[in-house]
């Protein structure tokens, strides 16, 4: 289990960011802002791709239970489509910042690239999710949530299997879309099937 720096810089209100559902091809891309009190004792917590689902539904209750503020945003299909993936993460990064109850007097953003928020410096730190506690607890929270949304939408579209791949492209996933086509959980602006698949789907239509 990694050993977590409870922050970045001594003496400010630090929310940690980060998103889930980046590298999907269905669904919401979703992100996370924390604020946690800074002696908080969370035992268990790491980045969130290093934990079990059981660990981080555990986590999660803890986490929106004690923390000074937190706060989830979704930015879902469509506006991904207009947008693109990259500029649509830091807008889902920038409304659950908005939504916090406390306004943070610095950022830690998970990664190597984010857009100023206005009037908060940011740091930007590569594999933050697994260094630093705010951001560790910003990836539970994200995943978490978006997996919920996940497991509802599977229930709308069976045939894709959400409630187990999360829309991410495993083989299950693309064999479905070869069967069944996108339906409008889908990122329209993603290459949904390699080519030789894409072609398979076309003559199968």
């Amino acid at each position: 289990m990694s050993v977590l720096a409870a922050y970045h810089t001594k003496g400010l209100l630090e929310a940690g960011c980060d998103e889930a559902g980046r590298g999907c091809l269905a669904g919401p891309v979703v992100a996370a802002a924390v604020i946690l009190p800074p002696r908080i004792r969370l035992p268990g917590l790491d980045d969130s791709k290093k934990l079990t689902s059981s660990t981080r539904e555990r986590l999660r209750v803890v986490i929106e239970e004690e923390a000074l503020a937190w706060a989830v945003s979704f930015v879902h299909p469509e506006e991904i489509d207009r947008t693109n993936i990259l500029r649509a993460t830091f807008i889902a990064m920038h409304r659950a910042i908005d939504l916090l109850a406390h306004r943070p007097e610095h950022l830690l953003i998970d990664g190597n690239r984010f857009a100023p928020y206005r009037g908060v410096p940011h740091s930007c730190l590569v594999k933050g999710d697994g260094r630093f506690r705010s951001i560790a607890a910003a990836s539970i929270l994200a995943k978490t949530h978006r997996d919920e949304a996940m497991i509802l939408a599977h229930e709308q579209y069976p045939a894709y299997n959400w409630a187990v791949n999360k829309g991410y492209p495993t083989a299950d996933h693309r064999a479905a879309l070869v069967r069944e086509g996108a339906c409008p959980f889908h990122r329209r602006s993603f290459r949904l099937l390699p080519l030789e698949e894409e072609l398979l789907a076309s003559s199968l239509s």
